[in-house]
């Protein structure tokens, strides 16, 4: 129970011991608490560990460090930046934030931050819980895990008797924390949702469906999950796995635990180059099927009997694929052969040219990167996701399905409604996103409003498995008949098979 002299709800006593956070804005925060052990020296590449406690009270008012990762002064140029200093290896820790540390049991909402699995932090300032748990009277929690090479590396070799996602271990130990711990803070452990966006909602899927989690999630939210991805088993990634060690200069694992981790992560830089592929999202890091810690795609985890009860949410932006592609000069000159050629390895060299001609039906006046684009957004995003909302459907799991297409004015309109934008509208929290380029020249009363509907159906599913609220048009579940998708735009309507023509064009067979 919480530890409230004097009525201080900033101050919790846990297992581990005893914290004190602040209040900001109205809200108890507690930052940087530990989950789990930092994973440093001999548990570098081990599964996530118990923490041992503290004794005295830990302080909770400032961000940990967040996980070792790419940096580049000045961000990129969509984000803005998607992570920045301290980095540090012990970065196990969790952001929590609650209208009160009390008994009054609300729903609570984990998020779990994405980055093409080598980016982000859980303490990134558009992350903040501050507005669903004071707009939805929630308990928020956002996670850092390891990622890059760190996280995502598989080692393959007896040592860690052939395991590996350690960010899967080290999510899976958050997740039994808030089970143990949550209801100090006002939450109420049975009514736990967890939310994730692209990586992280790749993330979600895998806890949702997985054995060591059943019981702890009653629902989902999968923004943007790229279930397209082909997940290797350990025979494919022990191919990158010897190709990034000599690119850090190691001969084996044992080598690799002697090496400071900024060298571990430049390695990890270098292995980009060596695993792009034109016409492909660049994922030098994936999870693996291991059969250990992880035993099958997690889209297909969702699909089976442990995640059968789960409420699910899932959507996708319009031009996912704008975000990685829209701004590249080398893709803006991309000719007919080129995207054709590319095309014929997803639907053969005979169909290319029909399947070229619809994507370009669908965009009067698209160059070959436009169709590019739409390629990629379909078959690492939409039809994916469209297919697992057919799949729970067809099996009487409940699922609700959105697509965000409010296009960004940024850069002349380039991007279109790209990877990322609907995050400050689910959010509702544009003041900490103003480092963000994507959004110059947002109409201030189309993005509030949009932002209005959007977060409010987050916090109703959230409290009760269902998205609909008062100021949001009528939203029903999918269904293998009606297809009902709610479109997120300066108009919000619910649509019939929004998605039909990629699911057609793609899976005729499912028409």
């Amino acid at each position: 129970m919480p530890h409230s002299p004097g009525r201080d709800r900033t101050v919790v006593d846990l297992p581990a011991g005893r914290l004190r956070g602040a209040n900001e804005g109205g809200v108890a925060v507690f930052r940087a608490v530990p989950y789990a052990a930092p994973p440093v020296g001999d548990l570098r590449w081990r599964p996530a560990q118990p923490h041992a406690g503290w004794t005295g009270t830990r302080d909770a008012t400032a961000d940990g460090p967040s996980a070792p990762q790419m940096y580049v002064e000045g961000g990129d140029p969509v984000l803005g930046g998607h992570g920045s200093p301290p980095f540090d290896e012990d970065c196990l820790t969790l952001n929590l934030w609650t209208p009160a540390a009390d008994d009054a049991r609300r729903p609570v909402l984990i998020w779990i931050h994405g980055g093409g699995f080598v980016s982000g932090s859980g303490s990134l300032p558009g992350y903040s819980g501050e507005t669903f748990a004071r707009d939805g009277d929630l308990v928020v929690v956002s996670i850092n895990y390891r990622i890059g090479p760190l996280g995502y590396l598989y080692p393959g070799d007896e040592e860690s008797e052939g395991a590996g996602n350690f960010w899967l271990t080290d999510q899976l130990a958050a997740l039994h924390w808030v089970r143990e711990n949550i209801a100090a803070f006002g939450g109420d452990p049975d009514r736990v949702t967890v939310a994730g966006q692209s990586g992280g909602a790749v993330s979600t899927a895998a806890l949702a469906g997985h054995p060591q989690a059943e019981g702890l999630i009653r629902r989902v939210i999968l923004q943007s999950p790229p279930f397209g991805l082909d997940l290797p088993v350990p025979a494919a990634y022990l191919e990158r796995t010897a190709a990034y060690l000599e690119l850090a200069g190691a001969k084996d694992l044992a080598e690799l635990r002697t090496l400071p981790w900024p060298e571990l992560i430049g390695a990890g830089g270098a292995l980009f180059g060596q695993t792009m592929r034109w016409g492909y999202w660049p994922t030098p890091f994936l999870p693996v099927i291991d059969g250990v810690t992880l035993s099958c795609h997690p889209a297909r985890a969702l699909l089976g009997e442990a995640a059968a009860g789960i409420d699910v949410m899932i959507g996708w932006t319009r031009e996912e694929a704008n975000f990685g592609f829209a701004l590249d000069e080398g893709y803006a000159a991309a000719t007919r052969e080129q995207v054709t050629d590319r095309i014929a390895e997803t639907f053969g060299s005979e169909a290319a040219e029909g399947v070229y001609a619809a994507y370009e039906r669908a965009r009067p006046g698209a160059r070959p990167a436009d169709v590019l684009m739409d390629l990629i957004t379909d078959e690492l995003f939409r039809v994916p996701a469209v297919r697992l909302a057919e799949a729970r459907a067809a099996a009487g799991s409940p699922v609700w399905a959105y697509q965000f297409d409010l296009p960004t004015p940024a850069y002349e309109g380039r991007l279109g409604a790209a990877h990322c934008l609907e995050l400050p509208f689910v959010f509702d929290n544009f003041d900490q996103w103003s480092h963000a380029p994507f959004l110059t020249g947002l109409a201030p009363a189309v993005r509030d409003g949009l932002a209005y509907a959007m977060h409010r159906a987050w916090i109703a599913f959230v409290r009760t498995g269902d998205p609909n609220h008062p100021d949001l048009p009528q939203w029903q579940p999918y269904d293998t008949r009606s297809r009902t998708t709610m479109r997120f735009d300066s108009v919000v309507s619910a649509l019939d098979d929004l998605a039909g023509a990629s699911r057609l064009l793609h899976h005729p067979v499912t028409a």
